[in-house]
């Protein structure tokens, strides 16, 4: 059966009291021995499963999702059906606020309110599905999901395959993207987080995709969304 390992990236140098979105910054040392810590443990469990994996690891373009490709290629190069290799795809990055990326949110809040055109921003703005600022190129949660969604739906898995897509990209768009699959219900979107660097591995049956490895995190309401 085929199968998709969903991972979000590790932890990295992330602005204080800034929208994850479109950070550039790469992991933390300390990120980057999580996940190879991670990916360890994902090979040990495929030394048994009986999977191979499929040799393109998708990520984001952003640069702690690529490292944390990259690690992950690194790691588990025995495990890949062929040379292995790190695409990046703008699809799978996290939810875009648009011309207000990188700012914090006391500015983006300051930046509305010198707006007369533009309303209050609602109290948890951050963490609103379909939620978008009212600004060029933002988008909602919902909308970045939605992208997600529709690159998974692209992957190029059968269910003759025995191999695992591996996919590395962000928190939020992958939990709003896997509700689209209809994986997750739209409750378990605020619920759920994930671990940083840990894959949670969908299998694909006839009545759906199941969990075959991995776990998600319960959220807590203080986290960030990526």
């Amino acid at each position: 059966m085929a199968a998709m390992a969903l991972i979000r990236h590790g932890a990295y140098e992330q602005l204080a009291g800034t929208p994850s979105a479109l950070q550039p910054y790469p992991l933390t040392d300390a990120g980057i021995e999580e996940v190879r810590a991670q990916a360890r443990q994902f090979g040990d469990w495929l030394a048994g499963s009986g999977y191979r994996l499929a040799p393109e690891i998708h990520c984001s373009t952003l640069l702690r999702a690529w490292q944390t490709a990259e690690i992950y290629r690194e790691e588990l190069a025995a495990f890949f059906d062929g040379p292995a290799v790190t695409r990046s795809f703008a699809a799978l990055c996290e939810r875009s606020v648009g011309a207000v990326a990188n700012l914090s949110v006391a500015e983006i809040e300051r930046i509305v309110a010198l707006d007369p055109r533009l309303e209050p921003l609602p109290e948890g703005w951050k963490s609103t599905s379909d939620f978008r600022l009212p600004f060029d190129g933002a988008e909602s949660l919902l909308e970045a999901g939605g992208r997600v969604a529709d690159h998974l739906r692209s992957l190029p898995i059968t269910d003759a395959d025995q191999r695992i897509q591996l996919v590395v990209g962000h928190g939020a768009s992958i939990r709003h993207g896997v509700y689209h699959l209809n994986v997750i219900k739209f409750s378990d979107v605020k619920r759920f987080s994930m671990f940083y660097g840990h894959p949670v591995v969908f299998e694909a049956q006839a009545q759906g995709w199941t969990r075959i490895y991995g776990h998600w995190k319960n959220r807590r309401t203080s986290e960030p969304i990526d």
